[in-house]
């Protein structure tokens, strides 16, 4: 079976998601452990409740990124992994870190990439009187949130509203997606190469995977 290793910094919300769609065989896999940069993180929690391996390694104890990321990924690489995923992963990887799991490493970000790379994206889709918002699913390069895009996720902006509605909104969409993508990699349907994502074969869109 194949092995999977999920980061988090938070709630872990998209990790409760993967674990329950590895236990009803919606992902052709099993999550080996857990990492986190954050002791308090509820990932962590959500792990040891389903018997998942969960480990804290603290950035305290490092000089800088690079460091640390040294130490992450040979941790990482005790279970030998087929796929990395970030799930609320909430530290900038180290380009070390990054070409070491070139084409295995995923992310999902919430917007419409390459609209709004980095934090409070929910907060300036609503400031910029966007009208629809939404999340994206990408392979990890060195470019922050600026991998090849596998799949995106549309969700209305209604006039009103506030940020936790549309955070609830993207959410939804997440925890649909990201199994599902997770699922075509571990299949052997999506593959990275070069800097382009490859979806049975054919080279996806700048916007990702689209259903006809």
């Amino acid at each position: 079976m194949k092995k999977i290793v999920v980061l988090v910094s938070g709630n872990g919300s998209n990790l409760q998601s993967i674990i329950d769609s590895c236990q009803q065989n919606r992902i052709n896999g099993s999550i080996s452990a857990v990492f986190s940069n954050n002791a308090d993180a509820y990932g962590l929690k959500r792990a040891e409740q389903t018997y998942i391996p969960a480990h804290f390694i603290d950035p305290k104890g490092y000089a800088d990124r690079t460091r640390y990321d040294i130490a992450l990924l040979k941790a990482i690489d005790q279970y030998q992994p087929d796929l990395v995923v970030l799930a609320g992963y909430m530290r900038i990887l180290s380009p070390d870190f990054v070409r070491h799991y070139h084409g295995r490493l995923l992310n999902i970000h919430p917007s419409l990439l390459p609209k709004y790379p980095g934090l409070h994206t929910h907060q300036k889709a609503i400031a910029n009187g966007d009208k629809e918002h939404g999340t994206s699913i990408h392979f990890v390069t060195e470019e922050l949130d600026g991998g090849p895009i596998i799949l995106q996720a549309k969700v209305p902006i209604f006039d009103g509203d506030k940020e936790e509605d549309v955070i609830g909104r993207v959410q939804t969409q997440e925890h649909n997606i990201y199994p599902l993508v997770i699922n075509w990699f571990l299949n052997g349907r999506l593959a990275m190469e070069g800097n382009t994502a490859i979806m049975d074969g054919k080279v996806l869109p700048p916007q990702g995977y689209a259903s006809e």
